[in-house]
């Protein structure tokens, strides 16, 4: 039994297996006080001291809500990243969702700090908006983020959210309607997360395909030197390992191997006339 679990655990896409598992066990260590949360969350003040706590830009994505929050965010945020690493083609490459990730959760924490900057300016208490607009972590934000992309253009496909089949395009508004209903605080963290995604979509699609411009988010060169791993090939006679930066030839290699010459078989040394044998 536990061996099939790993299996399906190893067999589960990458990314997103990778993510799911950061964030269930980043909540349950500090939610059972074994990370101490102020090592996790995040603060500008961190950011810019020296040295700079960067961690934090990734760790602030990574808390989940308490109780069963430790179970129901990773899932949602599985099942998310999945569509977008198995069945979406706007990123073929590993490298391309990543992008896609540090982009979105860029935009997230840019447009909360300028919204958070805003209400200081209007005498709102700090401490109250950074609560309110999820200003310490934004995990919910990206997993509204990644569920708009996955979907906003499955148009006539049917989805299930908990026991609701609904259209795939209206799964976005349906987590905004449930944390209306459990947990209002979430809703604006979750709006700038559906902005965030639009701004991207906008950014590297519709603009270059609609305004005739250029993806202005296109995937750098040194993120996909940083996600590239030695190629293993598994043989039936052994292992072969190609070296990130080695390509494939794309021709095959054809071995010709020297003709074996027929054995003779002598009755007698000397003898002039050898009969050939052919086994």
């Amino acid at each position: 039994m536990s061996s099939e679990i790993l299996d399906a655990y190893w067999a589960a896409p990458p990314m997103a297996r990778t993510l799911a598992t950061a964030i269930f066990v980043t909540s349950v260590s500090v939610y059972t006080g074994l990370l101490p949360v102020s090592w996790i969350y995040f603060s500008e003040d961190r950011l810019l001291r020296l040295p700079p706590e960067i961690w934090r830009l990734a760790t602030a994505f990574l808390l989940s809500t308490p109780k069963i929050g430790i179970v129901l965010d990773p899932y949602f945020a599985y099942q998310s990243l999945k569509q977008l690493e198995t069945a979406n083609v706007k990123f073929p490459r590993k490298e391309d969702l990543l992008w896609y990730l540090v982009t979105v959760g860029g935009f997230i924490i840019c447009l909360l700090s300028q919204l958070s900057r805003f209400l200081e300016t209007r005498k709102i208490t700090p401490l109250l908006n950074r609560v309110f607009l999820g200003g310490y972590f934004f995990l919910h934000g990206l997993i509204i983020a990644i569920a708009y992309t996955a979907n906003q253009d499955l148009r006539g496909v049917k989805s299930t959210y908990f026991f609701f089949t609904v259209p795939a395009q209206a799964v976005p508004y349906c987590m905004l309607l449930g944390s209306l209903l459990m947990s209002p605080s979430l809703v604006p963290l979750q709006i700038t997360g559906i902005i965030a995604a639009h701004l991207h979509d906008f950014l590297s699609r519709l603009w270059p395909e609609f305004g005739g411009g250029r993806n202005l988010l296109a995937t750098p060169s040194f993120v996909s030197y940083l996600v590239q791993t030695p190629r293993v090939l598994q043989r039936d006679y052994g292992t072969a390992i190609r070296p990130p930066g080695a390509q494939p030839s794309g021709s095959t290699v054809h071995l010709e191997l020297p003709k074996q010459k027929p054995a003779y078989h002598h009755e007698a040394i000397g003898d002039p006339n050898p009969k050939v044998s052919n086994t």
